[in-house]
């Protein structure tokens, strides 16, 4: 855990001021305190799901009228990092972080429907997933390899199993390596690499990877966190720069260019560690995961009780 000591020494060090508001056009959502959140899944209507680093469970939100609730308490020792909802099931996948595994909920009634290992406890942190026709892909921020979970006839599960990387995507070299993931095709996949800030897409045939040159701008090294693909845009979170960045892709995937950011200071002091984003409506809804004050066991040595945490939300 010495690479979670460094980052949790890092965010000690930074201090936030936040603005006395926001503009009209963002708007907060509220989430328990406490609950510790650090991924979000879009799912039907106006619903988002938003897990929790600490103890797993997942709370529902409606982000058109603000309320929500815990839907899911997660068996013990769970943990909830990157999620994706699979609307033609009504599952909701979710990477389970320093645990090593995966799980997979029901969203109609909130029951566990598979608990899946991939990597080795407290030496993988499987950080976030992607879904496809065909699979579900999770990122190991610790390990040079993609877990891929075969989605089968009538939606069956199968054995998960190894995707080794060659290339700059098995550079591990950081603290953290791959992080947000996303799937233009069936055979391709985007990830960003936390440490080094860059953007690399993964060839699922064999594991070769190829680094995406980014132009009219750069991305901040150390701060790449979830990511969201909306046809050839990328929207990037940067957790502790605090910024939300949005690129437009090539065709060929070999180049993207910044088109836009948005700052801390363009929403007044709102972002405190946004570590995810997911599209509802029309709508951007951010987790503020608030890492300056803390880290849950055992990515960290625990937050401060009282701690309250919420959803940014911003028009597309």
């Amino acid at each position: 855990m010495r690479r979670v000591a460094k980052l949790l020494a890092v965010a000690l060090a930074i201090v936030l001021t936040l603005g006395m508001g926001v503009p009209s056009s963002v708007r907060s959502v509220r989430l328990p305190t406490d609950f510790s959140p650090e991924g979000i899944a879009a799912g039907t209507g106006s619903t988002v799901y938003v897990g929790s680093l600490k103890d797993g469970d997942i709370y529902r939100a409606d982000i058109r009228s603000g309320k929500g609730k815990v839907f899911i308490n997660a068996p013990a020792g769970r943990r909830a990092l990157g999620m994706k909802f699979e609307k033609a099931r009504h599952r909701l996948w979710v990477a389970g972080g320093p645990t090593g595994h995966a799980y997979v909920y029901d969203t109609r009634n909130g029951k566990s429907r598979a608990d899946l290992a991939l990597g080795t406890p407290g030496a993988s942190l499987i950080n976030d997933v992607v879904l496809t026709k065909r699979a579900a892909y999770f990122t190991d921020s610790f390990n040079p390899v993609i877990y891929k979970v075969p989605i089968g006839h009538h939606g069956k599960i199968g054995k998960p199993h190894k995707i080794n990387l060659r290339g700059p995507a098995a550079d591990t070299s950081g603290d953290f390596s791959l992080n947000g993931i996303a799937a233009p095709d069936d055979h391709t996949l985007i990830v960003d690499n936390t440490t080094l800030g860059t953007l690399i897409t993964i060839d699922l045939r064999n594991g070769s990877s190829r680094t995406i040159t980014v132009t009219g701008g750069t991305l901040t090294k150390g701060t790449l966190d979830g990511i969201l693909l909306h046809g050839r845009k990328l929207y990037v979170v940067e957790n502790f720069a605090e910024r939300l960045v949005t690129l437009k892709l090539s065709k060929d995937l070999r180049t993207a260019r910044i088109v836009s950011v948005v700052t801390d200071k363009d929403v007044k002091g709102a972002f405190r560690i946004p570590t995810a984003v997911a599209e509802q409506n029309g709508k951007l809804a951010l987790v503020n995961a608030r890492f300056d004050v803390g880290l849950p066991p055992p990515l960290g040595t625990g937050v401060p009780r009282g701690t309250k945490y919420n959803l940014v939300i911003l028009k597309k």
